[in-house]
């Protein structure tokens, strides 16, 4: 039997609370969505009055049925789990009637949406998923010319136009804007604070440019083969990984050595594994 970890069941039902205090109250008393499943349910609670936890949930169940035939049996049990306590969270602060934090949209959808992309990040980040619109997204994905994102854009479109015919057009625009900082809030929760960036060096003093990235930075560093599309000459190019704050110190390290290396700086989601070490690290 598969064993699931009571940490991320414990971080999966944090971030669901998390997601519901936004909604609860920051979006819905000031009239703002966000997009998705959760828009839809939040734009469905206000036209019938059905309590948006039980929208949420029931929209989100063909969804969980696909996720558990094309995504595993661990993507279910977590996201269902993530999508039970938003909807028990929301119910229970709706039933006490809690008073919202604010009653200015422009500190909602800020707030509101910072505070649900938080949710929403540590759901995904903990393997699961409240909104079914992105799995929707892989599976259409693999039979149209589209990536998840224009799939996801294309969805929300239509939320907020929709919005617009019963929010009015500023709580829609208000609408968009939450949407963008709660995707803004995900990626940060999923990728990590302290970003890293890959650097790829093409130089002939590659010995002294290794010598100096591992020996000063403490940087691992890989040697690989290339050649050079014009003359067709091999050239070595060396790979190495830093954090952002480490950028310039790299500048100046290739610098020192060679001043007409060339160099791309790309960012790097997540890196993982063992590194090299300073000396004085020890």
């Amino acid at each position: 039997m598969r064993s699931y970890s009571s940490v991320r069941w414990l971080l999966v039902i944090v971030g669901a609370i998390f997601a519901a205090v936004a909604i609860e109250l920051f979006l819905l008393p000031n009239n703002i969505i966000d997009g998705g499943i959760i828009g839809i349910s939040l734009i469905l609670n206000r036209i019938t009055s059905i309590n948006f936890g039980l929208l949420v949930f029931l929209l989100n169940i063909p969804f969980l049925y696909i996720g558990y035939k094309h995504l595993g049996k661990s993507f279910f049990v977590y996201s269902l789990l993530g999508i039970i306590g938003l909807a028990a969270t929301e119910a229970i602060l709706h039933q006490f009637h809690f008073a919202p934090i604010t009653d200015t949209p422009l500190l909602a959808t800020i707030f509101g949406g910072l505070l649900l992309g938080i949710g929403v990040g540590i759901v995904i980040r903990n393997g699961g998923a409240m909104d079914g619109t992105e799995i929707l997204s892989l599976l259409i994905t693999k039979r149209l010319p589209f990536t998840v994102g224009e799939c996801v854009l294309v969805f929300n479109i239509f939320v907020f136009a929709w919005a617009v015919f019963v929010f009015g057009i500023e709580n829609a625009m208000y609408s968009v804007l939450t949407y963008y900082v709660a995707a803004k809030a995900i990626d940060t929760v999923v990728e990590g604070l302290d970003s890293t960036k890959a650097v790829m060096i093409v130089s002939s003093h590659y010995d002294e440019l290794t010598n100096i990235l591992t020996q000063r930075l403490g940087k691992g560093v890989t040697r690989l083969k290339g050649q050079g599309g014009y003359e067709g000459d091999e050239k070595d190019v060396l790979y190495v990984v830093v954090k952002r704050m480490e950028i310039m110190q790299l500048k100046k390290a290739i610098y020192a050595v060679d001043k007409h290396a060339f160099f791309t700086i790309i960012n790097a989601h997540e890196s993982r594994g063992s590194t090299f070490k300073r000396k004085d690290d020890h």
